[in-house]
This record gives C-alpha cells, sequence and structure tokens, in this order.
C-alpha cells in the first residue's frame, strides 16, 4: 500500500467522509488515493486557504473529523488561517501537507520549508497553529502517527492537528507493509464528583438565601450537545439564562428563562440581569472579549463566578473563578443539576424580564433595507434546524441582535480568532457535514468580495448554502472604529460588482434585493430552490449596530469612553 493509500484507508476507518483541498504535485498521489476511494468525498476547493475553513465548517457541530491538505510551501501555508480557527474554536480538524523529500531539504528544491539554508520552517508553523505538528519521517511510522494525531484532535478541548508527509515517502517502491486501522479512543472529559458537590452547595446555599443566579452558556454548550441539560436545569431551578453570541439557541430564545445574549452587541435586558446577579455559573465559554465587554476588569466585582470548562488552561486567565470545574460541558450540567436536586426542594417559578424589555424598534429607511430588518427576516423565516453563519464584520452584530433562534437552530460568528471570510467557505463544510439542515451563511460585501469565488466550488459539488450579502459598499466596522476613536474614517469604501450576476455566471442562482419585500421573495425561493443562491441585499449605510462598551449600557458606555478619553487625551 502507498503511504497517501495508507492515510486514506485509516481516514476511512476513522470515519472521515470529506475531505477539502487544493492540487499541487507534491501531493499528486493523495489526489489519486481521494479519488479512488469509496467513502470519502474529495471537495476540491479553488484556494486552499477555504479548504481550511471547509474543515473547520465540517467539524462545527458534528463529532466529525475535519480534514483539509495541501501540496508543499504556499499551498501549505495557506492553510494557517482555517487552523487558527479551529485553534481557537475548538475545531478538531486535520491538516496533510507535503514536504521537500528529506534528502533535499536546504539544497535549493522548489517549495522547500524545510527551514534549512534560508527557507522557511513549516515545522515550526504549523506547531504554532495546532495542538501538535508531525513529520513522518520512516513511511513504516505512517499509522501509528495517524492514528496519534487523529486522537490529540479529539483529546480534551478539540483543536487542530497536522501531519508532513515528505515527497520522498511517495517514490515508486516506497509502501506501508504494517497498515492498521485507526483506532479512535478518546475518554471525555468527566467532572471531579467533590468539586461537582461543592459547586452545588454554593448554588443551593444562594437559591435558599434568595440570592439571585444567572446561567451563561457559551458554544462549548452546543460543541457538546448540552441544549437539553441547560434547559432542564434553568427550569429545574427556575434560573435566568444568558448567552455568549455563539452559546446563542442553546435553548429557545423564546424561552421564558431565556433573557438573551450578553455582549458588547447583545441585550439590554441580559445586560440587566447580569448586572442584579449575585452568583454566575459559565459554562462552555472563555470569557474572551466580546464576552466581557473588553476583558472588563471590574465585570464580577461583587459576584461568585463559578466557571465551567473543558480546559483547564481557560480557568482563571482573565477572571478568578470562586470556583471552577474541569469538565466537558454537558456533563457537568448534568452532574449538576443531580447534585442540586438533592439540596433543593421545589423553586418556586420566578418573573424574568425577557427581550420584551427592549422594543428593538426600527426606524424604516426610505432607499434601502436597514440591517436590522434584513436581519429580522432571516431568523423569522429561517426553516426548523436551521444554520446561520455570521462572518466577520457589522452584520454580526445585527444577526446576533435581531435574530431570535428556536429550538435546534443555530447561530455561529468567526469566533476568537475571527478571520473574514471563515463562514463565506465554512458554510460549504457545514453544508456537507449535514446535508439535512438549511445553511444560510449573513455577510458583508467585503467578506464575500475576499473569498466568494468559492461559491464555484458549491456549484460544482452540488451543495444548496444561501449566501445574504450586506451590501453598503464599505468596511462598516473599521469605518466606526475609525470614526470613534481618530475622528474620521479613510480607505474603507470600495466598489461592488452585481453579486447576482456573478453568481448566475457561476452557476448558482442571484437575485439583486432593494426592500424587504423583495428579499423575503428571494430568500422564499431559495430556500426551495435546493440551489447555491446569492442574494445581494441593498442595505442602509445609515444604521448602527447596537453597542456598548459596559455592561452598564449604551448611555453609561459613551460616558465612560468619553471620561476614559478626556483622562488619557
Amino acid at each position: 500500500m502507498k503511504v497517501y493509500e495508507a492515510v486514506v484507508k485509516g481516514l476511512e476507518s476513522a470515519g472521515v467522509d470529506t475531505a477539502f483541498g487544493g492540487n499541487g504535485e507534491n501531493i499528486a498521489s493523495l489526489m489519486l488515493a481521494l479519488k479512488h476511494s469509496r467513502k470519502i468525498r474529495p471537495i476540491m476547493t479553488r484556494h486552499e486557504q477555504a479548504a481550511s475553513f471547509m474543515a473547520c465548517g465540517y467539524a462545527m457541530y458534528t463529532n466529525r473529523l475535519g480534514v483539509c491538505f495541501a501540496t508543499v510551501g504556499p499551498g501549505a501555508f495557506n492553510l494557517f488561517s482555517g487552523l487558527a480557527v479551529a485553534l481557537s474554536d475548538s475545531y478538531p480538524v486535520l491538516a496533510l501537507t507535503g514536504f521537500v523529500a528529506l534528502d533535499w531539504r536546504g539544497r535549493g528544491a522548489v517549495n522547500d520549508t524545510s527551514g534549512v539554508n534560508r527557507t522557511p520552517d513549516s515545522q515550526a508553523m504549523f506547531a504554532a497553529t495546532t495542538k501538535g505538528s508531525y513529520l513522518i519521517t520512516d513511511v513504516a511510522d505512517t499509522c501509528d502517527v495517524l492514528e496519534e494525531a487523529v486522537n490529540l484532535a479529539f483529546e480534551g478541548r478539540p483543536g487542530p492537528v497536522h501531519i508532513h508527509v515528505p515527497q520522498n515517502l511517495t517514490y515508486r517502491g516506497v509502501t506501508v507493509d504494517d497498515y492498521h486501522d485507526v483506532r479512535v479512543d478518546v475518554a471525555q472529559m468527566r467532572p471531579d464528583p467533590e468539586q461537582v458537590e461543592v459547586i452545588a452547595g454554593v448554588l443551593a446555599d444562594a437559591l435558599r438565601d434568595r440570592r439571585r443566579i444567572v446561567v451563561l452558556a457559551g458554544f462549548g454548550t452546543i460543541r457538546s450537545h448540552a441544549e437539553a441539560a441547560v434547559q432542564r436545569f434553568v427550569e429545574r431551578f427556575q434560573i435566568p439564562l444568558v448567552t455568549t453570541m455563539d452559546g446563542k439557541g442553546v435553548i429557545a430564545e423564546t424561552h421564558p428563562l431565556a433573557v438573551g445574549v450578553f455582549s458588547e452587541s447583545g441585550h439590554a435586558s441580559a445586560w440587566k440581569v447580569f448586572r442584579e446577579a449575585d452568583v454566575v455559573l459559565a459554562v462552555g465559554n472563555s470569557l474572551n472579549q466580546h464576552a466581557t465587554f473588553g476583558l472588563r476588569k471590574d465585570l464580577f466585582d461583587g459576584k461568585v463566578l463559578i466557571q465551567v470548562n473543558i480546559a483547564a488552561s481557560e480557568l482563571g486567565k482573565t477572571y478568578a473563578p470562586a470556583h471552577a470545574l474541569v469538565s466537558d460541558a454537558r456533563l457537568a450540567v448534568e452532574a449538576i443539576t443531580e447534585a442540586l436536586e438533592k439540596k433543593v426542594g421545589a423553586v418556586e417559578p420566578v418573573d424574568v424580564v425577557g427581550q420584551d424589555y427592549e422594543a428593538r424598534r426600527i426606524p424604516r429607511h426610505p432607499h434601502a433595507i436597514h440591517p436590522g430588518r434584513l436581519a429580522q427576516a432571516i431568523g423569522r423565516m429561517l426553516p426548523e434546524r436551521g444554520v446561520l453563519l455570521a462572518d466577520a464584520g457589522a452584520h454580526l452584530a445585527w444577526l446576533g441582535y435581531y435574530v431570535d433562534l428556536e429550538k435546534g437552530q443555530n447561530f455561529r460568528k468567526t469566533g476568537t480568532f475571527g478571520p473574514m471570510a471563515a463562514h463565506v467557505n465554512g458554510a460549504i463544510g457545514v453544508k456537507l457535514a449535514q446535508p439535512d439542515r438549511t445553511v444560510v451563511v449573513g455577510c458583508g460585501d467585503g467578506c464575500y468580495s475576499l473569498s466568494g469565488f468559492e461559491l464555484m466550488t458549491a456549484v460544482q459539488n452540488d451543495v444548496p448554502v444561501i449566501w445574504v450579502i450586506f451590501n453598503d459598499d464599505e468596511y462598516k466596522l473599521v469605518k466606526l472604529y475609525q470614526v470613534a476613536t481618530y475622528g474620521e474614517s479613510g480607505l474603507v469604501d470600495f466598489q461592488n460588482p452585481d453579486f447576482a450576476a456573478y453568481a448566475k455566471a457561476c452557476g448558482a442562482d442571484g437575485h439583486r434585493v432593494e426592500t424587504l419585500e423583495e428579499f423575503e421573495a428571494a430568500f422564499e425561493t431559495a430556500l426551495t430552490s435546493g440551489r447555491p443562491t446569492v442574494i445581494d441585499a441593498k442595505i442602509t449605510r445609515w444604521a448602527l449596530p447596537h453597542y456598548s462598551s459596559s455592561p452598564k449600557g449604551v448611555i453609561p458606555g459613551i460616558w465612560e469612553a468619553l471620561e476614559d478619553r478626556f483622562r488619557h487625551g
């Protein structure tokens, strides 16, 4: 068996059914091995960066390995953005790349990245963007290295791994004679029973003393499929729930105990409940920038913080928890519920001020669509179990604020690393992993312009994703930052093509809309067409997303910013 035939067969044994990649002579034999595979569908992208984003999308809501591949040198380096996303956002992803023949290192070979004689050091670079990077030097190690890498991707907090395959291992006559299937054997991160008892005791005392508790749920609750466990917990003990942007939808956002999104561009109702809380149970989130109002130092002052995370490294990195628990989110919530039930009897229903607290009224603009109304329409029309992805930009604030997810629906922004176009491309991976779910991408015109050419990949492979472009001919988020920080803006305007005409030229469906009624008609058509579709929606430039730098509210946030500016010049 040739080296890449062994790799492909090993991936098949690990349950992989899709792999995303780009072309290259150095990985030509991998491409042929994938061509002949009866279990893995190869998706050849126009750009390797898109392959890495698609692998992230494939792993996003499944417990399966996302796989991407690229040739040696420039092709391999194009995977870094997607691997950084997988690293920061906990996606199990495997990257396979070529490598110069070992006896050619530092001797002037094309695409040499051995780090010898002023060549880039890809081993160091991949080690810096993954949980582990491997260089196979002996063909007999192929299956052992593959098995170790796959298990590492799933172990603890999931993340990306990488394998270099040198060109000399693909030479004629070099074979893998000790093939074995990949055994995936990763133990779940179970909570420490003693610490669970301590946390349950703290919560029981708080309930008994009528101190206010709030649950702050992050993407870890979605990743671990803790939806039912979280709903049971908040209903049983009548505890209000707020979420990070990526925790949206862990329970239906119309649920009486779901109070909204807690972030800089979140809901005033969530801010209010958080401010009034005495105890915060943070589950499955890392308390990063957007969920902490820019790592605000006083966020947890006067509160008891209980933090649950699958990675010990995330506990206390910014805020010291009074109690911490290293565990898978679902297992932790189930264990805490069971322990707390033994300590607490019936709990009286609470009257939580929900999202109706803020009317979220939107003014009408006569000449273009208000992005808030566009977001509301998407949320209202999103089918059951639909997935709504937001790329990086102002549109994610509109979508996070105005879309209310129902049970079984999901929302995801581009996470902590947050590159533009990550979800423009990643959506294709999400759809291929879960073809029975509707996948919609809300993206800015800047994001789409970066890599919308992968629409041709969707057309070629019959992947019916819907892209909704929030089109205002500018980098809105950068412009707002420039004006707020420097009092002026610059180099943020650009001229767009007719995205609908472009879509049609690629063989997809395209719609250009300038009113909400036109959008709703086009979106309804896209939902029923079963075809890749681009909707070019012209939005007004004059709308500003909901935002505050303070959980005290928009006006206090403005005053704090002014005071800080006067204080520091």
